[in-house]
């Protein structure tokens, strides 16, 4: 295919009762409408719905299965009041997240029938996720007859981890018979940042020695030398590493065992480590949201003011973990809905990297919200860097640098 063919490219993030749609102009780079559907599969269903930078609408759809949540996208888009299309020809592409590829995929891959078993296989290790994305895929293959799709993967960044990392210390028939290994996640945001902070420093990726955060309710931190990632903070799921919004991050796994030992069953285990612990679980207020816990902190209460501190260690353990694996680095980097904005939480791990050449500027932490910039001081030996991601536009452009191949 070539490249004057892609010029608009529809990236697909499909949950499991929900799809998040962005459409892409790739000349500019530019979203011309994006939306959500939600609760699809129940009577509530709706699609909030925004063309460019205008105001955001609501409507409430028909939204049986993911087949139906996408036509009603595909209609908004080319109604001849809200759309921004006048036919679906006009889409040349579609790119697809995918949360777990395993080690089938390293790179993003045209949607196949192959690909699609594939990521069927990978459904074990992501049973909550890889089935609607792949729901997601088959609705527009059927919505969208002959456009090529294009599935990313959330992991495939990390398959260049040497196998001593990404290994764990248990007998290897487990890992031939059952793939236990660290895989890693949030890969696309991770890749997206690192070209970002490369740009931004005016330096070639293959030259730059990174510690890419990317903090929001999930967090996960990379270290990567010349743009491979060598290791990563979570694992074969996304529970381990750093304390999150509603996981525990890394825990003596005996935990496990002790708690089956007083009743607990695996389900309810697995409810308890992935949706009632992290921030949620410590601060004492009933939300995993860092914004309540800042607030709630800052107000004297001392479980909130417990889970940042465990937040920013945790975090500054792995940064410095990381620095020592690198040898050092050309720059930290924060991304993500916590890393772009939360000046508190960016100070606690900031304030613990001093050792390694980080010193917080205030002024350029409160000023440096939402857009890139650096909040250590001019001197610091490492500077700390604030970097948006774009996971959607970073799916648009492997879509798009795959089919002009």
């Amino acid at each position: 295919m070539s490249k004057h063919k892609i010029e608009k490219i529809l990236v697909v993030n499909s949950g499991s009762s929900s799809l998040k749609f962005m459409l892409f102009c790739m000349n500019t780079e530019t979203v011309i409408a994006k939306g959500l559907v939600e609760r699809i599969g129940k009577p509530s269903a709706s699609l909030a719905y925004q063309r460019s930078s205008e105001a955001k609408i609501n409507l409430s759809i028909s939204a049986d299965n993911h087949g139906q949540a996408l036509e009603s996208a595909c209609k908004i888009l080319v109604d001849s009041e809200k759309g921004v299309i006048k036919s679906l020809r006009e889409v040349h592409a579609i790119g697809h997240r995918v949360v777990h590829g395993g080690e089938h995929f390293s790179t993003p891959s045209v949607v196949t029938d192959s690909v699609k078993k594939a990521i069927m296989e990978c459904a074990a290790l992501a049973p909550l996720h890889n089935p609607p994305n792949l729901g997601g895929i088959t609705a527009c293959e059927h919505v969208f007859p002959g456009v090529p799709n294009v599935a990313v993967f959330d992991t495939a960044f990390h398959q260049t981890m040497p196998a001593y990392a990404f290994m764990y210390a248990i007998p290897s028939k487990y890992y031939d018979q059952y793939h236990i290994r660290k895989y890693g996640f949030h890969g696309t945001s991770h890749k997206y940042v690192m070209q970002a902070t490369a740009a931004y420093l005016k330096k070639p990726v293959e030259q730059l020695k990174l510690i890419t955060c990317h903090l929001g309710n999930g967090c996960s931190i990379a270290a990567i030398d010349g743009g491979k990632v060598v290791d990563t903070s979570m694992g074969m799921t996304p529970l381990p590493g750093l304390v999150m919004g509603t996981r525990c991050g890394d825990i003596d796994p005996a935990i496990v065992i002790f708690l089956m030992r007083q009743g607990m069953t695996p389900d309810g285990i697995d409810d308890l480590l992935n949706k009632k612990c992290g921030l949620l679980g410590v601060g004492g207020i009933e939300s995993g949201d860092m914004r309540d816990l800042v607030d709630a902190s800052a107000t004297g209460n001392a479980s909130a003011t417990m889970a940042l501190n465990m937040f920013g260690h945790r975090a500054a353990f792995y940064v410095g973990g990381y620095y020592a694996l690198l040898g050092g680095a050309d720059a930290i980097v924060l991304t993500g809905g916590i890393g772009e904005n939360c000046v508190p939480a960016r100070k606690k791990i900031v304030e613990r990297l001093t050792s390694i050449g980080c010193t917080l500027d205030d002024t350029r932490n409160d000023q440096v919200r939402g857009h890139a910039g650096v909040i250590t001081t001019a001197n610091s030996r490492t500077p700390v860097i604030i970097m948006p991601t774009n996971e959607e536009l970073m799916i648009a452009r492997e879509t798009a640098t795959l089919l002009v191949k």
